[in-house]
């Protein structure tokens, strides 16, 4: 199970996040990444060659809500070489734009509305979503379980898990915030889970109050699920 740390909270990427590869270095993480929008695109720059020259896998995630704005999200990953491109639902345009890059795409499924996004849809639509991505010749998928108004998150990582395969990587973003909740995706079928926003508010481990504390328990109950 991967823990992907988020540089992240309340869906922005935060202000110093290049103050942070440094000070999270000493954990030794092994994916790492942040969302398309809170800093600039010389400091996303920097950040994704931050995040290389610690070892780990580069993820970008995108929260831009209008079709325009996430096709030029995807670009910007493109460019700033990004080994992996979560989010976004135009599937073939985005695809297009990254043919030729070594950026994977791991789109949404279901239907994400709004900022902090909200995630509508069926496990039956996530399920035939899914089916319809791998056939595409996406990498996997990222599903905002955990944000569901209409359906069971574990209902909806089980059907995403039906529909991709065995063999392609399943991620679970957002609001995944207790051992408890790690444990409960790894069952459902999950390969990875994305945490920000619970690590730098100290929600993860209460009793702790360095963010280096948090993120190793959050490693300790990957390794226990």
């Amino acid at each position: 199970m991967d823990f992907i740390f988020m540089l992240t909270r309340d869906d922005r990427t935060v202000e110093d996040c290049l103050e942070l590869i440094d000070l999270i270095r000493p954990v030794g993480l092994k994916h790492v990444g942040f969302k398309d929008v809170g800093v600039s695109p010389e400091v996303l720059k920097a950040l994704t060659r931050a995040i290389h020259a610690s070892g780990a896998t580069s993820y970008m995630e995108v929260v831009s809500t209008s079709p325009e704005a996430c096709l030029a999200s995807a670009r910007v990953a493109r460019d700033l070489g990004v080994d992996r491109l979560l989010g976004g639902t135009q599937v073939d345009e985005i695809i297009n734009i990254l043919a030729g890059s070594g950026t994977e795409y791991y789109p949404f499924p279901g239907t994400p509305v709004g900022h902090p996004t909200k995630l509508g849809g069926t496990p039956a639509e996530v399920e035939a979503q899914c089916k319809n991505f791998v056939a595409k010749g996406c990498a996997g998928c990222d599903i905002l379980a955990y944000r569901a108004t209409d359906s069971d998150p574990i209902d909806l990582v089980k059907a995403s898990r039906r529909g991709l395969g065995p063999d392609k990587y399943l991620i679970v973003a957002g609001a995944v915030t207790s051992s408890e909740r790690i444990r409960a995706v790894e069952a459902a079928g999950a390969d990875a889970f994305t945490i920000g926003t619970a690590v730098f508010n100290g929600s993860y481990s209460p009793t702790k109050g360095s963010i280096l504390s948090q993120l190793r328990d959050v490693l300790a109950d990957c390794e226990m699920a």
